[in-house]
């Protein structure tokens, strides 16, 4: 499907489906997954165009590691959700973010990196991008802030918006008109919104990141990362970065993510509205000291939300006036809240937030300790209620 004039609800159930076979007339509902590690051709001519249109720039398969109509749908739904023209395929978040920006940066270069991105950014530029010259400094994400850390190299303005761990809102058209007036690449890190309820594209960055790992894939079940952009000189040199890195996907965890993201809709949603009502029975708690969450209208982002953001997700963090033992006691009594790390799937977990990770983040005041939570799809009712007997027990 390819009317723009369409509700994104209505693009994601029918982008990147099965064609109907010529000969029978039929189609399955669901695009299988195409699996193939060798592309065999009809004859020599049909090779040559294929090897044309990819030095063309196109996308063409050749090979297997390129994917075929699996991979090609699943990149057609980035893209809607993106507002992009292409869509580049990583095996995860973060090979997402190295395909971004190794696909545009060279040695000598600089980047200004918003310092509520997420941690491992920082492990990648301190293992990988300083060892070919390129420096990245982590800077608060204000335009005051930028222009004093700008030099003659920088070529790169890295953000995430809302930030990780504590969802910091960033005012993206007032970073990107900066960039744009410096001649920056904007690239922001989109896995809270996901191209759903945030379009940094639309808002003036040039390149999208998103884990699809999160709300895309939606049943914690796969590995996946997107680069999406729309500029054609970028695209063009992603997709040189893309092949010669030899970034790839399993054909199945492609087909995962087209199921998930069939219910993105309807997953963010309802996480969202869970998490408000989360939001409402912890604001009421003498534990705690502060939510951080947009939606929220407490949270000194919310105006910003409400004016880039189209909904929101089931991300939160709550600063809790408990010590650490405290802290650690709650966490340890819920029951319905697995302890992990990822987040944006079907089921509801917890983090004890690491006050080394948050200390380089401007918006975080301190000193107590903070926890963060994905609200799922269980009845909020008994999310609530396993939170109560938590903070008791703690």
């Amino acid at each position: 499907m390819s009317d723009s004039r369409a509700h994104l609800d209505t693009l994601l159930q029918h982008t990147g489906t099965a064609a109907f076979d010529p000969e029978t007339g039929a189609a399955p509902v669901s695009l299988p997954s195409m699996r193939t590690s060798t592309v065999r051709f009809q004859n020599l001519e049909a090779l040559e165009r294929a090897a044309a249109a990819k030095a063309r720039g196109e996308r063409s398969v050749t090979y297997g590691r390129v994917g075929m109509d699996t991979h090609a749908a699943l990149e057609h739904v980035f893209c809607a959700l993106e507002g992009g023209e292409r869509a580049f395929l990583a095996s995860s978040g973060l090979g997402a973010v190295t395909l971004a920006m190794l696909g545009v940066l060279s040695a000598g270069d600089h980047v200004l990196a918003a310092d509520c991105v997420y941690g491992p950014v920082r492990n990648f530029a301190d293992t990988v991008l300083t060892r070919m010259n390129i420096e990245v400094s982590s800077v608060p994400a204000t335009v005051e802030a930028l222009e004093r850390a700008l030099r003659p190299t920088t070529r790169m303005l890295y953000l995430e918006s809302p930030g990780s761990l504590l969802f910091q809102m960033l005012d993206l058209p007032a970073l990107s008109e900066f960039a744009r007036h410096h001649g920056l690449i904007v690239v922001a890190d989109n896995t809270w919104g996901s191209g759903y309820i945030y379009r940094p594209l639309d808002l003036g960055a040039d390149i999208s990141v998103v884990a699809g790992t999160k709300y895309v894939g939606g049943h914690s079940d796969l590995m996946l990362g997107a680069v999406v952009a729309k500029n054609e000189a970028l695209i063009a040199k992603l997709n040189r970065t893309h092949y010669a890195m030899g970034f790839s996907i399993s054909a199945d965890d492609a087909w995962l993510a087209l199921r998930g993201v069939r219910t993105l809709p309807l997953r963010m949603r309802q996480s969202a509205e869970n998490a408000l009502r989360v939001c409402q029975f912890l604001d009421a708690r003498p534990e705690v000291a502060r939510i951080y969450h947009p939606a929220w209208p407490q949270d000194p982002g919310h105006a910003l939300w409400q004016r880039d953001c189209t909904g929101s997700n089931g991300m939160l963090a709550v600063a809790l006036k408990l010590e650490d033992a405290r802290a650690r006691r709650f966490v340890n009594a819920l029951t319905l809240f697995g302890i992990g790390f990822s987040w944006g799937g079907f089921e509801s977990l917890v983090q004890l937030v690491d006050q080394a990770a948050i200390a380089s983040h401007s918006y975080w005041s301190g000193p107590e300790t903070v926890v963060r939570l994905h609200i799922g799809l269980e009845s909020p009712d008994d999310l609530i209620a396993d939170l109560g007997r938590a903070l008791d027990a703690a």
